[in-house]
């Protein structure tokens, strides 16, 4: 018997096979080739940097702090991915195979606009992993436009459904996905939502991977305190292929980062791609009012309304209830995205809303405090802000020193660069269960790219833009409309990266602090 669990356990434990290939293995030898080229033939005039304290000063503490914080991640997400879920999961499987199931599951799940295919991908997907639970189900859809149901309506025509299954189709009277979600959910209430109900979120693009239900189910009922869970996610893209690998690597970034999260039993965000909750809090008109109409209040703009974000509104309403949530790593699902127009624009649109949702919502969480959130939490959302500005001193220090040591400085910064993000790749590597050598630039661009958009936005929190939801506006009228208020967010943006900039400046020695009788001379 111990033998037979051991072997449950390896199994378990044992992830989807690593997939290489010829090339994979060529690209990834020639980057390290080229580094270790270019390393070796570094002129030795740059090695005077070296030479002083000022290489400690200027990257060994900013530097120190952010590899460290990046180790203690892949720590944590190999103790969860290897030692902690294996265990649960082992669990969930026994609990599975002795015959459990919920006694009832709901889905709620929302679609704008959304393509005949689409739709129909994502319907069947239901169909398939209900078929065989034997217990009741509801599929409850918010939709808002005569298409949606239309859709909804043919593909139902077409079905034969040999289980419990119904359809509840819900208009929305108000545009925006939030006020859909909130009618679906106030119907569910009518139709008798009960506390220990199982409740699928989903969006209408977002489709199962084959098993994703029965991988997730059980640890409802093995942890009572778990209020909600997510999954590992992947995307379908109609579009051009470097926005597939982009989408890849934060996707692989987002499972790496979310095990380490989910150590504590917490984690950062329910995505509202697909997450499942139980029906306690649900049931709460609190619940329902904050995915609806979250409001937010800014110290310069008061307040104003959380447009989309509807994930944070529900992660944060279960932190501030002190409720576990777990991430799945090895149950998918998989969002089809259609990348039409300038597929730029959509990336920075795309950033410009999630970083923005991070910022909005991060900023009330931390003030829930550490004993409420979990100290490990509570710091990751501290450190979402601190990068912000750890990423500006580092690259302000690479022009700098660059400006003032020589040129030749700039091949060192482009070598440890490279050589960082590839390290940090190699990680993502694990997750994405491949080599793709586009990781370390699409990471570095990301990430300088977040770091840009959040600067802007930290001080212009209320605008907000959701293109591909109806291309909803939020905060822009009342910014051209009170230019005071727009003329103090960029003073402040200035001001802060002068401040950087003067610290870098002092710290390099190469300005210093006025004396006392500078002071006095000027007067």
């Amino acid at each position: 018997m111990a033998t037979l669990k051991s072997a449950n356990l390896n199994q378990a434990r044992r992830e989807k096979s690593f997939q290489r290939s010829f090339s994979d293995m060529f690209w990834f030898a020639l980057y390290l080739l080229v580094l270790l080229v270019a390393a070796i033939h570094l002129p030795k005039s740059v090695t005077k940097y070296y030479d002083t304290q000022l290489a400690l000063i200027g990257f060994g503490v900013i530097g120190t702090w952010r590899y460290c914080w990046w180790l203690n991640h892949i720590v944590r997400a190999f103790i969860y991915g290897y030692i902690v879920f294996p265990r649960r999961r082992l669990n969930a499987n026994h609990l599975w195979a002795s015959g459990w199931r919920p006694k009832r599951l709901l889905f709620m799940m929302t679609t704008f606009q959304e393509l005949q295919t689409t739709t129909e991908t994502v319907l069947q997907s239901i169909l398939d992993e209900c078929t065989g639970l034997a217990i009741p189900i509801t599929l409850f859809i918010g939709t808002g436009a005569d298409s949606d149901e239309a859709n909804i309506e043919s593909f139902f025509a077409t079905q034969k459904v040999n289980f419990s299954f119904e359809v509840v189709i819900v208009r929305q009277k108000k545009p925006g996905k939030r006020y859909a979600i909130g009618e679906t959910l106030r119907s569910m209430v009518r139709h008798g939502l009960d506390a220990e109900d199982l409740v699928v979120f989903m969006d209408g693009d977002t489709f199962f991977e084959p098993g994703c239900l029965r991988l997730c189910l059980p640890f409802f009922q093995l942890y009572p305190k778990m209020q909600a869970l997510t999954t590992h996610e992947k995307a379908i893209v109609n579009g051009p292929l470097w926005v597939k690998k982009w989408l890849d690597m934060r996707f692989s970034q987002r499972d790496f980062t979310m095990q380490s999260y989910a150590l504590s039993n917490k984690i950062l965000t329910l995505t509202g791609r697909m997450s499942m909750f139980r029906g306690k809090h649900l049931c709460e008109p609190a619940f329902i009012q904050i995915i609806e109409n979250d409001h937010l209040t800014h110290w310069l703009w008061g307040e104003y309304r959380f447009l989309s974000g509807d994930d944070k509104s529900t992660w944060y309403y279960l932190l501030k209830e002190r409720a576990d949530m777990f991430y799945i790593p090895d149950a998918v699902t998989v969002t089809i995205e259609y990348i039409r127009g300038n597929a730029v624009d959509r990336m920075i649109e795309n950033l410009r809303r999630w970083n923005g949702n991070t910022l909005r919502n991060g900023a009330r969480a931390m003030q829930l405090g550490p004993r409420t959130t979990g100290f490990f939490i509570w710091w990751c959302l501290v450190d979402q802000r601190c990068t912000i500005w750890t990423m500006l001193v580092g690259h302000m220090m690479i022009i700098i020193l660059a400006l003032s040591s020589g040129a030749e400085f700039l091949l060192v910064a482009f070598l440890w660069i490279a050589f960082s993000r590839l390290c940090m790749s190699c990680m993502l590597f694990i997750h994405a269960r491949r080599i793709d050598m586009s990781f370390p630039f699409l990471l570095y661009i990301n990430q300088l790219m977040s770091t840009i958009i959040k600067l802007y936005i930290v001080f212009r929190l209320p605008q907000q833009r959701w293109k591909n939801r109806g291309d909803q506006h939020a905060g822009f009228a009342v910014a051209q409309g009170n230019k005071l208020k727009s003329w103090v967010a960029t003073y402040l943006t200035i001001f802060y990266c002068t401040c950087c900039l003067v610290l870098i400046l002092i710290r390099l020695k190469l300005i210093g602090l006025p004396s006392m009788g500078d002071i006095r001379a000027l007067f």
